[in-house]
C-alpha cells in the first residue's frame, strides 16, 4: 500500500542619505537620483513576508535547510527534465544546460521559454519518499514484534504500544462505518490515516527532515482523495447504484436525481482535498506570520520590539500545539469520512 501511494503521488519610503534644508527643498528636482547609504538600506528594507511565507509551503529544486556565515546550506536536488533527450542536473548548473526559473519557479528552456517534461526530484517528492520509507519502517517493526510476541499474553512495549490504540482506532472505525466487510478496506484506511498523520506532524517540524508542506499540496490530497473515489465507487453494491441512478422518488423528480447523486459522488473527493489541503496549509501560513513579526518590529526599537518578540513567541507556541491538534484532527476526519464513503457504497437491500 505505501508504495503504491508513493507511485501515484509522484504522478503540485526611503529617506535619502543627506537631509535637505527645508527652504531648499523646492529646488530639487524631481528626477534627481535619491542615493542611500548601505547602512540606511538595510535599515529600510522591508521583510518580505509573502516571499518568506510562500517558500516555505511552496514546492523547490532544492532543500533550504539554513545559513552559515551568511552562506545559504541547501540539498542541491537532480532536475531531470526531458527535451530531446533526458538532461540531469542540479538548480546551480540549470543556466549551463539550456534552462531557467520562470515567474512560478519552474523550469523553461532559456532560449524558448517552453516547459520541458519536467520529472525532478524537488523538495516534496523528496520528503514524500523520506516520509513513506519512514512509515514503512514503522510498520515494519510493528509488524516484527507482534510476530515475535502473543499479544493476547503480553502488552505491547516500544513502538508497537505507541502503533497499537491508533490501529485499533481506524480497525474500530471501518468496522462501525463499513460493516461485516470491513477487514477488505481496513489495510487502506489504516495507511492513510498513518500516513496523513505523520506528513502532518513533519510539516510542522522547522528542520530537515522536517518543514515540507506536502499534506499542504493540494496535489498530494488530491490523489489521496481519489484513492477514496475509486475504492468507493469500484465497489459499490447494485443498491448502491441503484439510489444513483434509479432512486425510488417521485415521478418528476426521477429526471434530476441522477444528476444530483453523480454531482455529489465526484464532490465527496474535491470535498476529501480541499479540507486537508485548507486546514493544513493555514496553519503553516499562520505559524510563520507569527515568527515574521519578530523580523517586521525589529526596526521599531527594542521596546516594542522586545514587547512583541515575547507576544510572537506565545502566540507561536500556542499555534504549533493548535496545529498538532489539528494534524491529528484531519487525520482523523480523512480516514472517517473515507470509511463512511465506502460504508455508504457498501449498502446492501434491507
Amino acid at each position: 500500500m505505501i508504495l503504491t501511494f508513493l507511485i501515484s503521488l509522484l504522478l503540485l519610503q526611503a529617506d535619502p542619505s543627506a537631509q535637505v534644508p527645508q527652504d531648499d527643498i523646492t529646488a530639487v528636482s524631481q528626477d534627481t537620483p535619491v542615493i542611500l547609504s548601505e547602512s540606511e538600506e538595510s535599515a529600510e528594507a522591508d521583510i518580505d513576508v509573502g516571499e518568506i511565507i510562500f517558500e516555505h509551503i511552496g514546492d523547490e529544486y532544492e532543500w533550504h535547510i539554513t545559513e552559515w556565515k551568511g552562506k545559504p546550506v541547501a540539498i542541491p536536488l537532480p532536475c531531470i527534465v526531458i527535451e530531446d533527450g533526458v538532461h540531469v542536473f542540479t538548480l546551480h548548473h540549470a543556466a549551463e544546460n539550456g534552462y531557467a526559473l520562470n515567474e512560478d519557479g519552474k523550469l523553461v528552456n532559456a532560449a524558448t521559454g517552453k516547459r520541458p517534461i519536467d520529472l525532478s526530484v524537488t523538495k516534496n517528492v523528496l520528503a514524500l519518499i523520506m516520509s513513506s520509507l519512514l512509515l514503512l519502517v514503522v510498520v515494519l517493526f510493528t509488524a516484527r514484534w507482534y510476530k515475535k510476541h502473543d499479544a493476547l499474553k503480553e502488552a505491547p512495549t516500544g513502538l508497537a504500544a505507541a502503533m497499537e490504540p491508533l490501529v485499533m482506532m481506524v480497525h474500530q472505525m471501518a468496522r462501525e462505518n463499513i460493516g461485516p466487510d470491513y477487514r477488505r478496506f481496513s489495510p487502506y484506511l489504516c495507511m492513510a490515516f498513518l500516513w496523513i498523520l505523520l506528513n502532518n506532524f513533519l510539516g510542522i517540524l522547522p528542520f530537515f527532515p522536517g518543514g515540507a508542506n506536502l499534506t499542504g499540496n493540494i496535489a498530494i490530497t488530491l490523489v489521496l482523495a481519489l484513492f477514496t473515489f475509486f475504492i468507493v465507487n469500484l465497489n459499490g453494491t447494485r443498491h448502491y447504484y441503484k439510489e444513483i441512478f434509479n432512486p425510488e422518488v417521485p415521478a418528476f423528480l426521477k429526471p434530476i436525481m441522477p444528476v444530483i447523486e453523480v454531482f455529489s459522488a465526484f464532490m465527496k473527493p474535491v470535498s476529501l482535498t480541499i479540507r486537508l489541503f485548507a486546514n493544513m496549509l493555514a496553519g503553516h501560513i499562520m505559524i510563520l506570520s507569527m515568527v515574521c513579526i519578530i523580523f517586521i518590529m525589529a526596526k521599531y526599537g527594542p521596546l516594542l520590539s522586545g514587547g512583541m518578540t515575547v507576544v510572537s513567541v506565545l502566540f507561536g507556541v500556542f499555534l504549533d500545539a493548535l496545529e498538532c491538534l489539528v494534524a491529528f484532527i484531519q487525520a482523523y476526519v480523512f480516514t472517517m469520512l473515507s470509511s463512511i464513503y465506502i460504508g455508504l457504497a457498501r449498502a446492501q437491500d434491507e
